[in-house]
């Protein structure tokens, strides 16, 4: 079975969900507004620049995960579920997805987001297999700590080889899809690589590398 291979924000969602999500929590007020939008905006500018630091955003990003309690944050997912997420959704993505599952392929998605954000998108898309950046728990509770390699940048290579291993698969005959400039360690990695709605820099590298560039708002 050829792996079919898709990263989530401004891929198969029309906009960044990890970046919602921390609009969404101002919005709630669950977080001080003022400085959690500022730092939320400039680490987003960050990651469309390629100059990110995982780990520093991450501190931050997780802060509120560790803060409230687990039914509230599952009460709070639910609600940005479906004021958010329904409003991100793409049609072509979802016929995109479909076509690779009719086609018989695994169906994986690689995503530098945290998993408690991006698990529920995923069921949605009727996708089970999730590789993304991975969550510090204890006693039932968040601690705003990573569990092993973020799926950022030359991490989701590390985290899909060790996946690949793990579960005796391999990437000959796998295509992969992404919009950003963050993913070119993986996009060079398979066998069909295409950038979808890109970045301005995966745009231009895509074309110097002959990639087919996919428009998934549009279509």
């Amino acid at each position: 079975m050829p792996l079919a291979l898709f990263d989530l924000d401004n891929t198969l969602l029309a906009g960044d969900s990890d970046y919602a999500w921390g609009e969404f929590l101002v919005r709630e007020k669950k977080v001080d507004a003022d400085h959690y939008a500022r730092m939320n905006t400039q680490f987003y500018e960050d990651y469309q620049l390629g100059k990110l630091d995982i780990f520093e955003y991450l501190r931050f990003a997780l802060a509120p995960l560790a803060a409230l309690e687990p039914q509230e944050l599952l009460e709070l997912h639910d609600k940005f579920m479906a004021e958010v997420v329904s409003q991100m959704w793409l049609p072509a993505a979802e016929a995109l997805v479909e076509n690779h599952r009719r086609a018989g392929d695994r169906l994986v998605v690689i995503s530098a987001t945290n998993r408690f954000i991006v698990e529920p998108i995923c069921q949605r898309f009727g996708i089970g297999e999730v590789i993304a950046t991975e969550l510090e728990q204890k006693d039932g509770r968040y601690t705003g700590n990573v569990a092993g390699v973020p799926s950022y940048q030359q991490g989701k290579v590390t985290r899909l080889q060790g996946w690949l291993e793990a579960n005796g698969e391999t990437l000959e005959g796998s295509s992969f899809y992404s919009d950003s400039i963050n993913d070119l360690p993986l996009l060079a990695e398979v066998d069909k690589a295409v950038a979808v709605n890109p970045d301005d820099l995966l745009s231009a590298e895509a074309s110097k590398r002959g990639w087919p560039i996919l428009d998934l708002r549009g279509a």
